[in-house]
């Protein structure tokens, strides 16, 4: 388990598409955690495969996608920018209205594997539209490259969070405001769930056969494992003891959970709204959803450097946590 202190803070400018190089003077480390620094609020996170790529999403009114390098913590930002590139695929976004750039808070974000170093990635987004932006991305160059390939609109009164792709097609996203799970494939639209009114979902994964949703319980502070495409609908949970923000499979086949706790009903929404933060403490559990357990790898109590943790992802033998309420740096957390 990492136990964390708190440090001085760390300021980075944003400038031009390059947000930060590896010699960024003020990205110094906090005993053996390391920083890419640069991408604002990089609330998730998601590896590109067979690259030292990560795809970066910044949760912000001004938000946008960008990807870090883990060689040498250098980062670029990939859409929207002044270049944006678009190819519309009618057949499977027929009702989407076109691309927007404007007005793009990128929350949460999950990229299906392809051929040939092309991969879909998929976009939760606020802002001007609630929708799932969808992208293929490029990885065969230097750097990855972003086409933006079509949009799925969401339902009236849906609030999205987390978004993954499923082994059949389509996608499936959760909604907060309403507190359950929604499919989508491009022949039957939007569908709700079973079992999963009132489950009160934040982040999501899928097993890899497709028969089970792996859910982040927010206020129930557990993982909810709810079965896909069965009947009787199946659930079980495993408590973490933090509110859970976003779910990630790790390479053996593990579940990391990561989110944070308050000392207050409330503080998480200053913290967001005002960057009231003190007594926020940021967490990453590893989950096996076989037995349904679950231990703590990773604890830092919010300072300058990680604010609010919102996301993990295993990059190599590190750990990577996200966060929002402006951080400016995605923490590396040694693993071995």
């Amino acid at each position: 388990m990492r136990v964390r202190t708190l440090g001085s803070s760390c300021l980075v400018a944003l400038c031009g598409l390059v947000l930060a190089g590896p010699a960024a003077a003020q990205c110094e480390p906090d005993g053996d955690t390391r920083f890419v620094c640069g991408p604002i609020s990089p609330e998730d996170l998601a590896v590109v495969p067979e690259t030292p790529w990560v795809v970066v999403a910044s949760w912000e009114d001004d938000g946008y996608l960008s990807a870090a390098n883990h060689r040498d913590a250098s980062t670029v930002r990939l859409f929207p920018t002044a270049t944006a590139q678009e190819r519309h695929d009618p057949a499977l976004y027929a009702d989407c209205p076109g691309m927007v750039t404007d007005g793009f808070r990128a929350h949460g974000i999950s990229l299906r594997p392809g051929g040939d170093g092309t991969h879909d990635l998929y976009v939760v987004r606020h802002g001007a539209r609630e929708a799932v932006e969808v992208f293929e991305v490029d990885a065969r160059g230097a750097t990855p490259s972003l086409t933006w390939t079509g949009c799925v609109v969401a339902p009236e009164g849906l609030g999205l969070n987390a978004v993954v792709a499923l082994p059949d097609g389509g996608f499936a996203a959760t909604s907060p405001r309403t507190g359950d799970i929604w499919e989508w494939r491009a022949d039957a639209g939007w569908v709700r769930v079973p079992g999963s009114e009132d489950i009160g979902p934040n982040g999501l994964e899928v097993s890899a056969d497709g028969r089970w949703f792996l859910v982040a319980g927010y206020a129930s502070q557990s993982v909810i494992k709810l079965s896909r495409g069965q009947t009787p609908v199946r659930q079980e949970r495993v408590a973490v003891g933090f509110n859970i923000d976003n779910v990630h499979w790790a390479p053996d086949g593990t579940l990391l959970a990561a989110g944070h706790t308050a000392p207050t009903r409330t503080r998480v929404g200053e913290c967001i709204a005002r960057r009231t933060c003190e007594g926020i403490v940021s967490f990453v559990a590893r989950v096996d959803t076989e037995a349904m357990t679950s231990e703590e790898i990773f604890r830092y109590p919010t300072n300058d450097w990680v604010i609010l943790g919102t996301s993990a992802i295993e990059v190599g033998d590190e750990l990577w946590v996200g966060q929002v309420a402006g951080g400016t740096r995605i923490a590396r957390v040694p693993l071995r």
